[in-house]
Parts: structure tokens; C-alpha cells; sequence
């Protein structure tokens, strides 16, 4: 059975909600289709936004440069 992934994809936290949901919805997909242009089917990947509401640095008001950085990323989530 072959492995189907998720990528989830996430913002920091500069910018409105709205704003950061349809960031990171856009780099979801662009996520997916990097991985389908090197030859993985596209019924394995799928992708989700997630805006700003899963921080890996919970950083607030005072983030700095680096912890935006870190923030601002897609993870691969194992689905099957």
C-alpha cells in the first residue's frame, strides 16, 4: 500500500486572519503541486492552510525575525 500525505501549511502571525489563512492556503497548494511535479500522484497528497493558529515558536507580540521565519513553513503529516 502506498503512503498518502497531508501537507499542512502555516504563517506567521504578522498580517489579519483572513490575510494568513489565504497565505497559507496558497502555499499549501503550491506545496502540493512541487511535490506532484516530481512524479508523486496526486491522489497521495493533499494540502490544508492553517493560517497562523498552529505556531511552532508561540512568540506573540514579539516575535523575532527567526521565529517568524520558523513559523512560516509546511509539515507533511502521514494520512495512510
Amino acid at each position: 500500500d502506498k503512503m498518502v500525505v497531508m501537507a499542512k501549511s502555516h504563517t506567521d502571525n504578522r498580517g489579519s486572519d483572513k490575510y494568513n489563512l489565504s497565505l497559507s492556503d496558497r502555499r499549501a497548494k503550491s506545496t502540493v503541486q512541487y511535490i506532484i511535479s516530481k512524479g508523486i500522484d496526486a491522489s497521495r497528497i493533499s494540502g490544508k492552510g492553517m493560517g497562523e493558529l498552529e505556531p511552532k515558536v508561540d512568540c506573540g507580540a514579539s516575535c523575532t525575525e527567526e521565529q517568524h521565519a520558523q513559523n512560516r513553513r509546511s509539515e507533511f503529516l502521514i494520512v495512510k
